[in-house]
C-alpha cells in the first residue's frame, strides 16, 4: 500500500460512505486520481466491495526505543582528544522506531508503542514518525523527562568509531501501561521489540503476548543482550550480531563451526529463527528444523552511515514474513535493505521501498 493509498484507506475507514469527490477535496487531488487509487486498493484486496467495505489489515506492533540520532562523520582519520572536521546531521532514531519506519516505507501497516519525554526532541520524533506513516497514537509521554537521544561518531569510511545513548525514559515503560494497549498488541500479526526495554517488560511481552503472537527481538548491544539470556527460548526470531550471539549463547565464536554451535545452543532453548549479522560477510541464518544458510551480497566500496543497516535488515525480515517470502528470498531482501540503509547519510533512507531493494538485488546479488 502506497502512502497515498494509505491516506485514502484511512479516510474511508472513518467515513465508509464518503464520495470520491469529497476524498479528492480533503487530499487536494483530482477525483480521477482518487478513483485510480481506490481501484488499486480493490485490486490489492483492501476494499472488498460497494460501500467501501474494508478488509482489516494485518499489522505489526513495535514496542521499544524512539530517540533523536545525532551523527558526526569525520572527513579524515579521527584524532582523539581533538576537534575533528566533519559533517553533522540529526534525525529520529531508536532501534524499534527505525524498524517501524522502514516497515512503513515498505508499505507494511505498523503501530509504534514507545516512551517520549516532553521536550523538543519528542516533537521531532513524533513529527518524523507521523510523516513516515507510522501510527504513533499509542505511545506514552513522561512529563519533566528528556526524550531518548543517541550520538555517534563515524570515521571517514562511515563506520562507527564510538557512540553513546541516553534511553532512560524507556525505563518508565511498564506492563501496567502496556495492559492499556492490550487490544492493539494482541491484535498484531507480529511484535517487534528491542532489548533496551526493562527486563520485566521484555519478559512480560513474551509471557502475555508471545505465546500467541511471534515476537522478533534485536539485542541492540552486548550490554542489553545480557537481558535475553534467561528468556531467549520464548522469542520467535532473534537478530544479533556475532558478539551479541556470544553473550546470549555463552559460546565464543572463532569459526563457522562455532557460529553454528552458538546458534544451535539458542535454538535448543526454544528460539525458532536466528539471523546473525556478519557485517561485510553477510548473514548466517538457522532455524529449529536444522536449516542453515549463509548469504551475502557484493559489498559496498563506501558506506555513508552504518548505523541503520541492522534496523533495515530486521524490517525487511518482518516484511518478508508478512508477505510470505521463502527463506532465501527473505535473506536476499533483508541484506539488500541493509545496503539501502547504509548508502544514505541519515539513519533511515527516505527512498526505502520494495522497488529500491529489488534494484539493489539486481546490482549486488552474488
Amino acid at each position: 500500500m502506497t502512502q497515498r493509498e494509505r491516506e485514502i484507506f484511512e479516510i474511508i475507514r472513518a467515513m465508509p460512505m464518503i464520495e470520491q469527490s469529497d476524498i479528492a477535496q480533503k487530499l487536494t487531488i483530482t477525483r480521477s486520481s482518487v478513483a485510480v487509487h481506490i481501484a488499486n486498493l480493490q485490486k490489492k484486496g483492501y476494499i472488498l466491495g460497494r460501500g467501501y467495505l474494508l478488509k482489516e489489515q494485518d499489522y505489526i506492533v513495535g514496542i521499544g526505543a524512539a530517540n533523536v540520532d545525532i551523527h558526526g562523520k569525520s572527513k579524515k582519520n579521527i584524532n582523539l582528544r581533538d576537534s575533528n572536521p566533519g559533517n553533522m546531521n540529526s534525525s529520529a532514531g531508536g532501534v524499534t522506531r527505525n524498524v517501524s519506519e522502514n516497515l512503513a516505507r515498505l508499505g507494511a501497516p505498523v503501530k509504534l508503542i514507545t516512551a517520549l519525554g516532553d521536550d523538543i526532541y519528542a516533537e521531532q520524533i513524533r513529527s518524523e514518525c507521523t510523516a513516515a506513516g507510522i501510527d504513533f497514537s499509542h505511545s506514552m509521554v513522561v512529563e519533566k523527562h528528556p526524550s531518548s537521544t543517541y550520538i555517534s561518531i563515524l570515521d571517514e569510511n562511515g563506520d562507527m568509531f564510538v557512540a553513546m545513548s541516553d534511553m532512560t525514559v524507556l525505563q518508565q515503560m511498564n506492563m501496567d501501561f502496556l495492559k492499556t494497549k492490550s487490544g492493539i498488541i494482541s491484535g498484531a500479526k507480529y511484535i517487534t521489540c528491542d532489548a533496551g526495554l526493562p527486563e520485566e517488560v521484555l519478559e512480560g511481552i513474551l509471557d502475555v503476548y508471545g505465546t500467541q503472537t511471534p515476537v522478533f527481538i534485536d539485542p541492540v548491544s552486548c550490554t542489553y543482550a545480557e537481558k535475553l539470556k534467561p528468556i531467549v527460548g520464548k522469542v520467535d526470531t532473534l537478530k544479533p550480531n556475532r558478539m551479541e550471539t556470544e553473550v546470549i549463547s555463552g559460546v565464543e565464536i572463532h569459526s563457522e563451526t562455532d557460529l553454528e554451535r552458538a546458534a544451535d545452543v539458542l535454538l535448543e532453548k526454544g528460539l525458532k529463527h536466528i539471523y546473525i549479522s556478519l557485517g561485510s560477510e553477510g548473514c548466517f541464518y538457522m532455524n529449529r528444523d536444522g536449516m542453515k544458510i549463509k548469504r551475502a551480497l557484493k559489498p559496498l566500496k563506501q558506506m555513508e552511515n552504518a548505523t541503520g543497516g541492522g534496523d533495515a535488515f530486521m524490517a525487511a525480515v518482518l516484511y518478508s514474513r508478512l508477505v510470505d517470502f521463502e527463506i532465501n528470498k527473505t535473506l536476499d531482501f533483508a541484506l539488500a535493505a541493509g545496503v539501502g540503509a547504509v548508502s544514505y547519510k541519515s539513519t533511515i533512507n527516505p527512498n526505502m521501498s520494495v522497488n529500491l531493494i529489488e534494484k539493489i538485488l539486481e546490482e549486488r546479488r552474488l
